[in-house]
């Protein structure tokens, strides 16, 4: 899923290609993928676009009149540009957006439909979309704690949970835990003041770095790559492979459809993390640190 890095991106390349323009026409392509009805999606064609936003990992277009348009991209879902009356074929496109100089079109990959649209007019409407969460890059060492203190979870669960915290997902918590050198498994209950100092100078750090990185390899093209897994990342997607800090390998916890990446050297002390499935499998031959497993 897209974080607030590629969100920041995909914002910048918009407003670069769009704002100040009309749409000069709309075309839902799938259905399912709008889920408002009123007011029309058609409502749009002609509006001149004012500008862009982000709202935890949602993407709102504004238009003249305040009117906006919110997409969630979800996990799979992802913006192109073409030139004007280019077509995209794969992945299955899922909208349209026309404009004089070209054209928006929202796609999804895989079957699954989970990517959405929704139309709303007005500030008041617009607000039912923000869960609360803290801007990270704003935010103080005090705001920080404040959050984390709300509510007992581990530190993984709370760095993604949009209440707490805005944009930040899978991906990002994991590099933002191994930059603090802190467990994902910490209860948010038992940090001290220090580890949330550290905790919110490495959410700074590694947003702000990986969003000019992305910048950076853009060059000013429309991202075309937006990845959870990305090529420089010290721990997310690398199971197994060294840490780039102490060369430990890469530990991981899986659960559903996700999974944590840590580094049990730098972060829980050589201690290995309980995995759902291989722990319960292997019971009392799990390895509890990085020597037991060899």
């Amino acid at each position: 899923m897209p974080e607030l890095p590629d969100i920041a991106i995909y914002l910048e390349a918009l407003e670069a290609r769009t704002a100040g323009q009309p749409i000069a026409g709309v075309r839902i392509v799938n259905p399912f993928v709008l889920r408002t009805v009123q007011p029309s999606i058609d409502a749009l064609t002609g509006r001149v676009v004012r500008g862009y936003r982000r709202i935890g990992k949602r993407i709102v277009m504004e238009t003249e009149g305040a009117l906006f348009l919110v997409m969630h991209l979800m996990i799979a879902g992802r913006l192109r540009w073409r030139a004007p009356g280019g077509t995209v074929a794969r992945p299955a496109p899922l909208a349209r957006f026309e404009f004089a100089d070209g054209v928006l079109v929202l796609t999804e990959a895989g079957k699954k439909r989970r990517a959405s649209l929704h139309l709303v007019q007005g500030e008041a409407a617009l607000a039912q979309f923000d869960r609360g969460g803290l801007e990270p890059l704003q935010s103080t060492v005090a705001q920080v704690a404040t959050r984390l203190r709300r509510e007992n979870h581990t530190l993984k669960r709370a760095l993604t949970d949009p209440r707490l915290f805005s944009g930040i997902g899978n991906a990002y918590s994991d590099e933002i835990l191994h930059r603090a050198r802190l467990s994902p498994l910490l209860l948010t209950s038992r940090i001290t003041d220090l580890q949330v100092a550290a905790l919110r100078d490495a959410t700074v750090t590694v947003l702000e770095e990986w969003t000019a990185r992305i910048r950076a390899e853009c060059a000013g093209e429309f991202p075309e790559t937006v990845t959870a897994f990305r090529e420089g990342m010290t721990v997310h997607g690398r199971y197994g492979q060294p840490c780039p800090v102490c060369g430990a390998p890469v530990q991981r916890i899986r659960y559903a459809d996700n999974e944590t990446n840590y580094c049990a050297r730098c972060q829980t002390g050589g201690r290995l993390l309980a995995d759902r499935a291989m722990s319960r499998l292997l019971k009392a031959d799990w390895p509890r640190t990085l020597e037991d497993a060899g």
